[in-house]
């Protein structure tokens, strides 16, 4: 170690040397904190819906500056704790600091420790900007001493409290304490204000609303320095480490608000997080804001009644899109925001079921089978890698002979594996895979009952593209980013492409039509006014439930299950769950087209639901479809 320390040690007292010499060049240099006071929040920036008004913006908390009588004095002691403990003693820089960082880091052999004060991350915030050089480092030293010189620690203290960022937009200590307790900063307890000061050295990584779990390790750890600096005693520290963090988020009738972070993480890789907020930027969305609000209503209301009589432990997501453009007109990540941040539309991956049979029904059409054609629904063994699987249906039973309509239709199992052996797996998977399911396929049989984890969003665009006459487009939300100039920076490139030949995609949506048809015989009340239609997917088990329905205007997937992806209970399915959402949406929406678009080279024929053979419309047996 002593072999590593020598040049490190010639590098710092040359460093020295030069910081010296600087500052009797700029002794007499005067510093000016009136930058801060006549400071300039910039423009928000604003999203606008798909009718041109505003619904969201991003912009920075009002700075409500304190003096520093008011701030409490656990507060300058989390602070001083956490970020500058010597602040009190030292002349702006602190010698002992950097070279304790240069052992830190070298030994790690990475940056782990910086060796700022204070002091010196004010200087950086008021003249400096945040790219690491060498001479802005020398600079940063020198103005640091200045600062020293010219004003008092608390002077110092106070002006750096009131306009250091705490993430997304909030800067100062009054800010904080409202935006994250609804309170003053006078009357911030000491667990609270070991949480902001913990946040100085990465407000994004702790921030408590998002992200309470590291907020509350990264507390204790302030908690910690404050009992090593004596600030609290043994017991304070044992009795306050055990506190929950709780924050008080402000009643705000937010829309889509997992959509808005979604867009608020995308825009901060694209522009930076200072001009995300304070740029003026015009953001194109695509959300419906009436949609939205029916969205929100249908599955609030819905998942009340699941968490009465179900569980309080299951959550769920919905996306709607735009069946002609894959723009996203209604999105809803989970049931409560502010509770969890983690959007389950585009984040939570989960086992696709029997979502996935249109894939291998739409498969056996371009092998040339039609479906007239008849399969038996009975009991099956097949020897997979040399276990035996019995596969079975929802209900624990067989019906014996059926049409490959009527199979799709009621979602059979069995008749859907027996299709896909027929046809063969690799022509399944190589349709699937141009469905852009970014997901791993498994060979095997068991793959004709979903068994393939995706998202919500991949769900909801793989089913769209057959309500889209077999042309697959990306469900996206933003059209374009424009400056506050009006110059576009960014402007969405949609992935748009025909997966189907509309003869096949016309095909499985008529028989896709049975199935609505047949539950809303089931479950009679106000309907859908438009033709629509769907299909439900669940797992044995009942981990998930699905239900995703198209109208030729709109596409919407909905799923219902339990974070950690545990059985949801007993007799759990799609229509006790998922369904209630999609029809409670869909009965409030009109729909400016009402019938889908067929191929004029199909013909309706009637058909015998369990024999394919043709019948009249009249026959209690008959179904409709296209051949």
């Amino acid at each position: 170690m002593k072999i590593i320390l020598y040049p490190f040690i010639f590098l710092f007292l040359a460093f020295s040397f030069i910081l010296g010499a600087s500052f009797f060049v700029l002794h007499n240099k005067a510093i000016d904190f009136s930058v801060l006071e006549h400071y300039d929040p910039g423009n928000p920036t604003i999203l606008l819906d798909d009718e041109g008004n505003e619904w969201a913006r991003f912009q920075l908390y009002k700075r409500e500056p304190v003096s520093i009588e008011k701030i409490p004095k656990h507060l300058i002691n989390a602070f001083i704790a956490a970020e500058d403990w010597a602040f009190f003693t030292h002349c702006g820089i602190s010698f002992k600091g950097i070279i304790r960082s240069i052992v830190k880091n070298l030994y790690y052999r990475r940056r782990i420790q910086g060796g700022s004060t204070i002091t010196q991350q004010l200087v950086r915030l008021l003249f400096f900007n945040s790219k690491k050089t060498i001479s802005r480092k020398i600079k940063e030293q020198i103005y640091s001493i200045l600062v020293e010189r010219q004003f008092s620690k608390e002077q110092i203290l106070e002006t750096y409290l009131n306009h250091i960022c705490f993430g997304r937009g909030i800067y100062g200590v009054q800010a904080a304490c409202q935006r994250f307790w609804g309170k003053n900063v006078s009357d911030i307890s000491i667990e609270e204000a070991a949480t902001i000061a913990g946040l100085i050295q990465s407000p994004e990584h702790y921030f408590p609303l998002a992200y309470p779990t590291a907020a509350k390790k990264r507390r204790n750890i302030v908690l910690g320095q404050m009992k090593k600096r004596k600030f609290i005693t043994d017991d304070a520290y044992k009795q306050l480490t055990q506190l929950p963090i709780v924050t008080k988020q402000k009643t705000l009738n937010r829309i889509a608000p997992h959509l808005q972070e979604h867009i608020r993480i995308f825009l901060e890789k694209l522009v930076g997080k200072h001009t995300l907020y304070t740029g003026g930027l015009v953001i194109q969305t695509t959300l419906n804001k009436n949609i939205q609000q029916k969205a929100t209503q249908s599955f609030n209301q819905q998942y009340e009644i699941i968490k009465k009589n179900i569980s309080s432990a299951i959550d769920g997501s919905l996306i709607s899109i735009d069946t002609a453009t894959g723009e996203i007109k209604a999105l809803i990540g989970g049931y409560d925001f502010n509770k969890s941040q983690y959007n389950r539309a585009f984040q939570s991956k989960r086992q696709l079921g029997s979502v996935f049979k249109p894939i291998v029904y739409a498969a056996a059409m371009q092998s040339g089978t039609s479906f007239d054609k008849t399969e038996v629904d009975e009991p099956m063994e097949i020897i997979v890698n040399k276990k035996s699987w019995k596969p079975n249906n929802a209900y624990q039973k067989f019906d014996g002979q059926m049409s490959l309509a009527w199979a799709l239709s009621v979602s059979n199992n069995i008749v859907a594996i027996k299709t896909l052996l027929n046809i063969g797996i690799k022509k399944v998977i190589k349709l699937a895979q141009k469905f852009h399911l970014n997901c791993h396929f498994n060979p095997y049989p068991s793959l004709a009952l979903g068994c393939i984890d995706v998202s919500l969003k991949n769900a909801a665009g793989m089913f769209n593209t057959f309500a889209n006459n077999g042309i697959y487009v990306e469900p996206h939300c933003i059209k374009w980013v424009k400056n506050k100039w009006g110059t576009k920076l960014w402007k969405a490139k949609t992935n748009k492409e025909r997966i189907l030949d509309p003869k096949i995609s016309g095909q499985v949506v008529k028989v896709l039509q049975l199935g609505l048809k047949r539950i809303k015989r089931l479950i009679p009340q106000k309907w859908v006014k438009s033709q629509a239609i769907s299909k439900t997917g669940t797992t044995n088990d009942s981990r998930i439930c699905w239900f995703v329905g198209s109208t030729p205007t709109l596409t919407t997937a909905v799923y219902i299950g339990r974070d950690d992806n545990q059985p949801m209970g007993k007799n759990i399915y799609p229509l006790r769950t998922a369904f209630p959402i999609w029809i409670g949406l869909y009965r409030e929406l009109e729909f400016d087209k009402k019938k889908f678009t067929f191929d004029p080279s199909l013909q309706k024929i009637c058909i015998n639901r369990r024999t394919g053979e043709v019948t009249q419309g009249d026959d209690p047996e008959a179904i409709s479809i296209l051949v």
